[in-house]
């Protein structure tokens, strides 16, 4: 059985809690959260431990699955745990990535240690598509459209900001740049041609919102390169129409072979995206308690693990079952 961790007890934390109760391959230590042990109780009477105590069951926890929000926990969390701890995360700032793997790499061979960083659907699958349409139809260009659905990290984002009280945010692609990625001819779109960002604010009471709205439509890497729409909303409101995770993509690369036009096309329609982000993250802390035992160590991410880790041990049933 693989001992799994889950550190942070949002939705995504919830939603591995379950998948791993359902699987017959893992079994749970305890979720490791920030907030009072004795105050959080699951369904599941999986136990609970204080965050900054996970140190003490090291030799107890094969893989720890960081769940928490990628704004500022992850990193600041993920580097810590990587000297102890073999480690899966949804870090998902993408133009930060790069440095992101560097600082984890140090961590992680320092503590002899195997990390998964960025194992989500966008990062994630999405990276993988992306690096298979483009090996295999060299001339052309891709473009990646995310929604319309809810962003995770995006809405937590969102949240941190003194004033807010709760928050959801709409990654919505444009019809416009959709028809021209279709076309083979997205080249030229920028960031703000293809995606509008939609966010719905609940402010505390006496909170100022031209301030909130500022900070969120400069806010680097997250919306500061988008047109970005924000409304303010009552928590009644908010409730009532803003309940849901739902959320879609694409990843299209139009271009040419021997002057003949191919287009590729990978998409998903997800009615909650913590449920399946939490099936990606699980997937992947199996593959990192199989490739550990198999003696690798550092950092990796989705483009560095064998698809056929995710799969059962048996090579032949599985070129039988999936080629």
């Amino acid at each position: 059985m693989i001992r799994i961790a889950i550190i942070g007890y949002g939705n995504l934390g919830k939603a591995c809690e379950r998948i791993a109760i359902d699987s017959d391959d893992m079994e749970i230590f305890g979720i490791f959260t920030r907030r009072e042990p004795s105050a959080l109780t699951s369904p599941y009477g999986t136990r609970f431990f204080r965050q900054n105590e996970i140190e003490c069951y090291k030799e107890q926890i094969d893989v720890a699955c960081i769940c928490t929000g990628s704004a500022n926990d992850v990193t600041e969390l993920a580097g810590r745990l990587a000297k102890s701890f073999n480690t899966v995360d949804s870090f998902d700032t993408h133009s930060k990535m790069i440095e992101y793997a560097d600082d984890m790499r140090k961590s992680a061979l320092e503590g002899d240690r195997l990390c998964f960083i960025g194992i989500g659907w966008d990062p994630g699958l999405f990276s993988l598509m992306r690096a298979l349409f483009n090996g295999v139809l060299r001339d052309g260009n891709t473009q990646t459209f995310w929604g319309r659905g809810v962003s995770q990290g995006h809405s937590e984002a969102i949240r941190r900001i003194e004033g807010v009280m709760d928050a959801k945010q709409y990654t919505v692609p444009k019809e416009e740049a959709l028809r021209i990625a279709r076309e083979g001819k997205g080249g030229t779109l920028t960031d703000r041609d293809r995606h509008l960002r939609e966010c719905y604010v609940v402010a505390e009471d006496g909170a100022d919102k031209e301030r909130i709205k500022r900070e969120i439509v400069t806010m680097p890497n997250y919306f500061e390169p988008y047109d970005t729409i924000v409304h303010f909303v009552s928590e009644n409101e908010f409730k009532k129409n803003h309940s849901g995770m739902a959320h879609a993509g694409f990843v299209m690369r139009g271009g040419s072979v021997n002057d003949k036009a191919q287009a590729l096309e990978f998409s998903l329609r997800l009615d909650s995206n913590p449920d399946f982000t939490a099936s990606v993250l699980m997937a992947y802390a199996r593959a990192n308690a199989k490739l550990y035992a198999a003696g690798e160590r550092g950092v990796r991410t989705i483009l560095d693990i064998p698809v056929s880790a995710l799969l059962d041990n048996c090579f032949i049933a599985n070129v039988r079952k999936y080629v």
